[in-house]
């Protein structure tokens, strides 16, 4: 049993799911990207226009070309973008190249909303993992456009599976030689508080989407199983009841009445959704070696790892749907932990040791090239993006 639940830590730490985000229609998604031209002066002029190319064609509906339909112009202090008839003005402050980053991110989310109809996602940031030994990891912070990384832990510890539990907060989970603990780190007071402590495996801590109660894998009662938490007053509720199995990677339906879960009481890891009220579940993959690392989003589509050939895929599934309807939308790679944007069109996800921004829409079986974070030596893995 200490060798599945060690098998089980590995493979299935995972995370929260943040709260429900607004859904946009994305219908028509993969077609044409429309240009966009950038001729920005001011404070801080190289800064922006590189954030603000990154955010753009990281949304999947735009391109940054010398011409388009789209121009953007002004400075930095007060850019506008127009063309096809609409026009969208952003002011802000900027004294220095991060306030212009910053200025640059929310015209991106004006534009993505204004001449794409979709939620911009450039002010929400990605939580990761910094992988420094193999015992030894520490929790880290960016935003989508690559810049502005942040290590937010420094304490020699091995860390995993961080989710967002609000927009300035995060859960993740921390190996200390006494076992793993559930963390919270505020990144506004740049500090951390012990959330909760069980004997055994303790990991995927997944707030749900009302804030009031968190998805969470425990062992105290013998192997590992999903479990819901109260916020307010920590009392737990036993969801999973398999003797023979171990359950991870718990993550919330958008609302908050079901958890996709991923168990191997088939002998292969599989997902499952159970319902909170009736504990009631089913299986719903069957296809692959395994299939893992659910994200369920904004939109009820479910993100998640599927293993065969050699390899692993992003795929997205219509629940409702089943199989039958699924997604690829990468290549096989070394595919990690998918995490929904707010647009409910893209993931980060890790590869290789590097994050990317994934498009999810496949238009004729076409796939998206996958655009990296950032470049920079290291391992960087399990990300999270808040929504």
């Amino acid at each position: 049993m200490k060798k599945l639940i060690a098998a089980i830590s590995a493979v299935f730490l995972a995370g929260i799911s943040p709260s429900l985000a607004t859904v946009v229609d994305i219908t028509g998604a993969g077609a044409a990207k429309a240009n966009v031209s950038i001729s920005i002066g001011g404070v801080g002029a190289e800064a922006f226009t590189r954030s603000l190319k990154n955010n753009l064609e990281r949304s999947g509906a735009f391109a940054v070309a010398s011409t388009g339909q789209i121009r953007v112009y002004g400075s930095t202090a007060s850019a506008t973008a127009a063309g096809e008839g609409k026009s969208v003005t952003s002011t802000a402050d900027v004294s220095d190249d991060k306030s212009a980053r910053m200025a640059a991110r929310k015209l991106a989310n004006a534009i993505c909303e204004t001449f794409a109809g979709q939620k911009g996602f450039a002010l929400d940031k990605v939580a990761f993992i910094r992988r420094v030994s193999g015992t030894v990891s520490e929790l880290c912070m960016c935003y989508p456009d690559g810049y502005d990384i942040r290590q937010l832990t420094a304490n020699g510890e091995k860390v995993v599976g961080p989710r967002w539990k609000d927009a300035n907060t995060i859960f993740y989970t921390g190996i200390q030689s006494s076992g793993p603990q559930i963390w919270e780190y505020d990144t506004i007071a740049q500090k951390r508080t012990l959330k909760w402590s069980f004997k055994g495996l303790t990991t995927g801590a997944t707030v749900s989407p009302d804030g009031g109660r968190v998805a969470i894998i425990l062992s105290f009662q013998g192997n590992p199983e999903l479990y819901v938490i109260d916020m307010a007053t920590s009392k737990w509720t036993r969801l999973t009841n398999t003797p023979n199995a171990s359950e991870g990677c718990p993550a919330w339906s958008p609302d908050g009445m079901k958890i996709v879960y991923v168990s191997d009481e088939t002998r292969r890891p599989q997902l499952y959704i159970v319902d909170v009220a009736t504990k009631e579940k089913r299986r719903i993959t069957s296809t692959g070696s395994q299939n893992v690392e659910p994200d369920w989003g904004g939109d009820g589509r479910i993100a998640y790892i599927t293993k065969g050939g050699g390899g692993a895929r992003v795929a997205i599934m219509d629940p409702k749907a089943g199989e039958k309807g699924v997604k690829l939308v990468t290549s096989v790679g070394n595919w990690e932990h998918p995490s929904w944007s707010r647009d409910s069109r893209n993931v980060v996800a890790a590869r290789d040791k590097a994050l990317f921004v994934v498009d999810t829409s496949v238009d004729g079986g076409n796939l998206a090239e996958p655009c990296r974070v950032f470049n920079a030596d290291g391992k960087w893995i399990n990300p999270s993006w808040n929504r």
